[in-house]
């Protein structure tokens, strides 16, 4: 996948309208400090697109990217950030379920994980909540520069065991630092304008 283009097209608050976009659309979802900003500056090759930030809960909207002018990644916000308020924290989860649940272009689900721990109970219940939708997530397991290579099928087996998601289910262990992972997440996404024109 070659990114030609990138453009933030759409910010979407809690209260906002969602767009109706017409192109494909992929989105990360993931708990607050996962790496979602470094993954989706990784894949449109971009240092500073999607903001990092050493606060978690920076991203409080959702952030429609225009890539290519041909797909859209949408990136959701961080969910189980403890230090927000619990009415704000409600709120995110009902804005990024309204989008799970109407987003007529939404093709394809990246469900972030970081390698280094076994999920949470919000890592869980948010897989299990895009399962209920209708989508096969595929999970990214960031932060893979993080653990020895030798500890990387064990990690992958912990992420897999805890969700409860079978082998079909895809999981991508993935470094923003060495973007080893890059390749296959591309491949996926891919796959998404595959099935499109087989479809359309």
């Amino acid at each position: 996948m070659v990114i030609k283009s990138v453009e933030l097209e759409t910010v979407c608050g809690i209260k906002s309208k969602l767009p109706e976009n017409t192109l494909p659309e992929v989105a990360f979802a993931g708990k607050s400090n996962v790496g979602k900003s470094s993954l989706i500056n990784a894949l449109v090759c971009r240092k500073s697109l999607a903001r990092t930030s050493s606060q978690p809960g920076k991203t409080q909207t959702i952030n429609f990217y225009n890539v290519n002018k041909n797909i859209y990644f949408v990136d959701l916000p961080g969910y189980g950030y403890a230090s927000a308020a619990k009415e704000i924290r409600e709120a995110w989860g009902k804005m990024i379920e309204r989008y799970l649940h109407s987003s007529v272009q939404l093709k394809q689900v990246f469900l972030l994980i970081d390698i280094r721990h076994e999920p949470s109970a919000n890592d869980k219940m948010m897989y299990e909540w895009i399962c209920s939708q209708g989508y096969e997530p595929t999970i990214i397991a960031t932060k893979l520069d993080k653990i020895k290579r030798s500890q990387i099928q064990k990690q992958v087996k912990l992420i897999r065991d805890t969700l409860g998601c079978g082998k079909e289910t895809t999981i991508v262990p993935f470094s923003a630092e060495t973007k080893q992972g890059r390749d296959e997440i591309y491949e996926l996404i891919e796959n998404v304008f595959r099935s499109e024109e087989t479809n359309g």
